[in-house]
């Protein structure tokens, strides 16, 4: 039977007929859409015509999505809107939207994909939690500092070799917020770290691949596909490491010794009375997802934007010299603190730099607008999706001056001081802006600074600085490809 029989008989099964014709009806639809036949008099926001079921998907670079996005389909893009959109209309595009992935990966549940009462009272907690426990003050400052010379052990280890960073640098930067939410810190080479670190890296990666996006479109697809199968038993496998450490606190709780994120939570739900509203969100389900929201995003970000901080300076010798030259000048070989941060200008431009360059969540994390609302003259209807492109806020070339190089003169006056930059949101901005910025900020901090005082970085043996690839590798966020740094000591380079 040739192929074209085939087919003809195939024509003659009444399902295929059916959904011949249903396509036949939606391909109708969508023609008559197109001429304005059944569009509303509202106004659209700009943007290319969808396809029946694909939408734009056939248009984007699935491999880098904040790419493609700088076409029509963009719903903010540049610092104006996407600062008019998140600060001055914080409410009706301050939801969450929660694609089939964000509700696999929560199922509604913690900070930072879910909605409604319950989110309000989580992130009103956690922010309050994270300033007891020093956020941004002198006990996280200790905290981090002890954690730079367990880092500073690890490299002096490789002497003048050169070597891989990614994992002690995402180690080091997991055990900050692990101090906080189980109360300890865990040794490098801990295989319950390990691999929560590296099921927390492979879930980045997943998310933003192709097929996983296509996920998103159909979600039916979703036990087909190898990648969203992945994604998933990485999330099983997180979840049970971090139920057995809930559990193990919970057996020694004392709601008088609070030690952690954990005991915070559960003297919080003892303190609420049963007729208390707030009382139904002290459950399980939130404590769980709250804490690996936490740990996902206080080791993923400053990991990722350290190691970007290392591979610049070994790519950019000139600017790594002002650096040490900075430090010298102003702290010498004595303990660095936060306190220094204001006589370190270049230093402070650098890391800011650093941060803009970088462009860790290319994207942020999708929102969806609460209500219906008419913005810069559109209309954009409540529930629609909405991303806010930080890659177009931090590459503005109208706010930039040169935003395609890493040029840390961006943060620096005429007389060298150090200045703040509207277009500097690298933690995004309004209601779902980062929660732990004044962390994640000490840290940077902190951490470069330790190790541009101790090490010199440059390229392994063999490498000149312009063979350092800055292409990124592509996830959830934006991660310097695999590397080799030499770190020596300063006898060597002095």
């Amino acid at each position: 039977m040739s192929r074209t029989d085939m087919f003809e008989e195939l024509l003659q099964v009444p399902a295929l007929a059916s959904w011949l014709g249903l396509l036949a009806g939606l391909l109708a639809v969508y023609l008559l859409y197109s001429s304005g036949t059944f569009q509303d008099k509202q106004k659209r926001p700009p943007g290319p015509r969808p396809l029946p079921l694909l939408g734009n998907l056939h248009q984007l670079d699935l491999e880098r999505l904040d790419q493609s996005l700088f076409k029509k389909v963009v719903v903010l893009a540049g610092c104006k809107t996407v600062r008019q959109a998140l600060i001055n209309h914080a409410e009706e595009f301050g939801e969450r939207e929660l694609s089939p992935l964000f509700h696999d990966f929560s199922k509604g549940h913690g900070i930072a994909f879910s909605n409604g009462d319950g989110w309000k009272e989580m992130r009103r907690f956690t922010l309050t939690t994270l300033r007891d426990f020093g956020m941004g003050k002198r006990l996280s400052e200790e905290k981090i500092t002890e954690e730079c010379h367990y880092l500073i052990e690890e490299f002096e280890k490789h002497e003048d070799k050169a070597f891989d960073n990614t994992e002690i640098i995402t180690y080091a930067a997991s055990n900050i917020i692990s101090a906080i939410i189980f109360g300890k810190r865990f040794d490098f080479k801990d295989p319950v770290l390990q691999e929560m670190v590296e099921n927390d890296k492979e879930v980045s990666r997943l998310s933003a691949s192709a097929s996983i996006v296509i996920y998103n479109t159909f979600p039916m697809l979703g036990p087909w596909l190898k990648n969203w199968r992945d994604f998933m038993k990485k999330i099983e496998d997180n979840t049970l490491h971090m139920l057995h450490l809930i559990n193990k606190l919970k057996e020694t709780f004392n709601p008088d010794i609070c030690r952690c994120f954990i005991d915070a939570f559960c003297t919080r739900k003892l303190s609420l009375k049963e007729s208390d509203a707030q009382r139904v969100h002290y459950h399980d389900d939130n404590l769980v997802y709250s804490v690996m929201d936490l740990f996902g995003a206080g080791t993923d970000t400053t990991s990722n934007t350290l190691r970007w901080s290392l591979l610049l300076m070994a790519k950019y010798p000139q600017i790594q010299d002002r650096v040490q030259d900075e430090l010298s000048r102003v702290v010498g070989d004595r303990q660095i603190t936060m306190e220094d941060r204001r006589n370190l200008p270049y230093i402070d431009a650098v890391i800011h730099e650093t941060q803009r360059f970088a462009n860790i969540v290319p994207t942020s994390v999708t929102h969806s607008t609460s209500r219906d609302v008419t913005f810069q003259g559109y209309f954009i209807e409540k529930g629609t999706t909405v991303l806010p492109l930080l890659t177009s806020v931090l590459y503005d070339e109208s706010e930039w001056e040169t935003p395609n190089t890493f040029n840390p003169s961006h943060f620096l006056d005429k007389e060298g001081k150090f200045i703040r930059r509207d277009a500097f949101l690298p933690f995004s901005a309004g209601r779902r802006a980062c929660l732990g910025e004044g962390l994640a900020r000490m840290e940077l901090f902190l951490f470069f600074t330790h190790l541009l005082q101790r090490f010199r970085f440059t390229p392994a043996p063999g490498m000149l600085e312009d063979q350092l690839d800055l292409t990124p590798a592509v996830g959830f966020t934006l991660s310097p490809l695999p590397h080799q740094l030499c770190a020596p000591y300063p006898h060597l380079w002095s």
